[in-house]
């Protein structure tokens, strides 16, 4: 109690000190101000844990003092000071941001307890924030989110292995959150001041892999038009990121291994030497052992790759994490479409936590945004979802063919979008001249 710092506010000597006389006697530090003037001008050096204010003053009333104050300190405590004639003034002020009042006349007991009632509330305040800033460090950390014990494994793996310079592959399904982990690695580094450079090993077509990894030279083919800086260039000081890594050729893999072990590489077309300065991370979602055995991975690239390994959980095995992460993507899906949404119904979080996320985490994100798109009422509902579980396929859905599956798709988000090609192009993860094709192809109309 001795640390709590009180500031009388009024404007006749002998109130202010007599309750200054009380609260020191239980061991706080107290200040006076004989005017809200006053006051404002001690709290621009001073800041205090409970104001007790008249709410009648000469100058500037006890009232507007509150007001003045609530701006600068949302989290201070002010009670009103007030005759019995004042109540209606005295409430008015605690909608306005008091805590209490105190009516005169007053006995020095009543006035400690509301004291400590104030002190308790707002030491459970505290308490409060600390245990949700808590919760949000266990649960969060960079952009990855999970309280699941497979997830606080990552986060503390990352962080040990975030100082260090070593090459680390990291495995797992596709839409695990390889990609966040690898930022967070980068983030966490002492080379996050450079930059990170990322290359989808599997979405590059191969005659364009060793412009796209090593750059080239003016000249080297045919479209070369002018000097070019591949990804390992780039990557300069900072971290190269190599995703998919299981999909690039034979003799990609020859010309990488040889760049991780000499740490320097040419351009295509190139005479000149280039130093490699970069940290390398590595992605996978193949089994890159069985692909060793069938002679399509290097055995000595996986070994410079595997130095340090772990593995992104799939999201069936970490389903206590599926409310918080279908609460963010509803959150930032929500302010992107402006549309408040309150929150996921209990059935609709059910239909999350029973179905297993063959997609994992994006799927997840996919169904939210899909959910938020499509949603009219004030929280998402199970039947925003889109349909998971295989028992919920219909009999004349069963056994059809995979063109027949994708044009009934497709027409059902064009419907759920009221045929918003945009909208509708994004939630099925194509661009618009791709859609426009499809609902071509298969004739699709809008429905009356």
């Amino acid at each position: 109690m001795g640390s709590t710092r009180i500031l009388i506010v009024d404007d006749e000597l002998i109130m202010r000190e007599s309750l200054a006389g009380w609260l020191e006697r239980d061991g706080h530090h107290v200040e006076k101000a004989p005017s809200g003037e006053d006051a404002l001008e001690i709290l621009k050096e001073s800041r205090f844990d409970i104001l007790l204010v008249d709410i009648k003053m000469e100058g500037m009333s006890g009232l507007e003092l509150l007001r003045r104050v609530k701006e600068n300190d949302p989290d201070v405590a002010v009670v009103m000071i007030t005759a019995y004639g004042s109540i209606p003034s005295s409430i008015e002020a605690m909608k306005h941001g008091a805590q209490d009042y105190l009516l005169k006349p007053f006995d020095p007991n009543e006035l400690g307890v509301l004291i400590e009632k104030i002190i308790e509330s707002q030491a459970q305040a505290k308490e409060n924030l600390y245990l949700k800033e808590q919760h949000k460090e266990r649960t969060r950390f960079e952009s990855m989110i999970g309280q699941s014990p497979s997830m606080q494994k990552v986060f503390d793996f990352i962080k040990d292995v975030a100082p260090t310079d070593t090459t680390v592959l990291i495995t797992g399904e596709t839409g695990t959150g390889k990609g966040l982990a690898a930022k967070a690695i980068h983030s966490n580094s002492p080379r996050k001041e450079g930059p990170f450079v990322g290359i989808n090993c599997g979405a590059i077509p191969e005659h364009l892999m060793e412009s796209e990894l090593f750059g080239h030279q003016k000249g080297a083919f045919t479209d070369a038009k002018e000097n070019k800086k591949g990804r390992l260039e780039m990557a300069h000081g900072g971290t190269l990121f190599l995703d998919e890594i299981g999909e690039i050729n034979m003799r990609m893999q020859i010309d990488l291994l040889r760049v991780l072990e000499d740490r320097v590489f040419y351009r295509v077309g190139g005479t000149q030497p280039m130093e490699a300065d970069f940290r390398v991370i590595a992605a996978t979602n193949r089994n890159l052992e069985k692909a060793i055995a069938d002679g399509i991975f290097r055995e000595d690239l996986f070994y410079r790759l595997n130095v340090i390994a772990f593995t992104m959980p799939p999201l069936r095995e970490r389903k206590e994490d599926i409310p918080l992460l279908a609460d963010h993507f509803l959150r930032r899906f929500s302010q992107e479409t402006n549309k408040p949404l309150e929150g996921i119904d209990r059935e609709a979080i059910d239909e999350m936590m029973m179905y297993e996320w063959p997609g994992n985490i994006r799927e997840l994100e996919n169904a939210v945004e899909r959910a938020v798109v499509v949603s009219k009422a004030r929280k998402i509902r199970a039947e925003d979802l889109p349909i998971f579980r295989p028992e919920h396929i219909t009999p004349q859905a069963a056994g059809k063919s995979l063109k027949d599956m994708e044009r009934m798709h497709i027409q059902q988000v064009l419907e759920e979008t009221d045929w918003n090609i945009a909208q509708s192009a994004k939630l099925l993860e194509i661009d618009r001249t791709t859609l426009y094709n499809k609902i071509r192809k298969y004739d699709l109309q809008k429905a009356d």
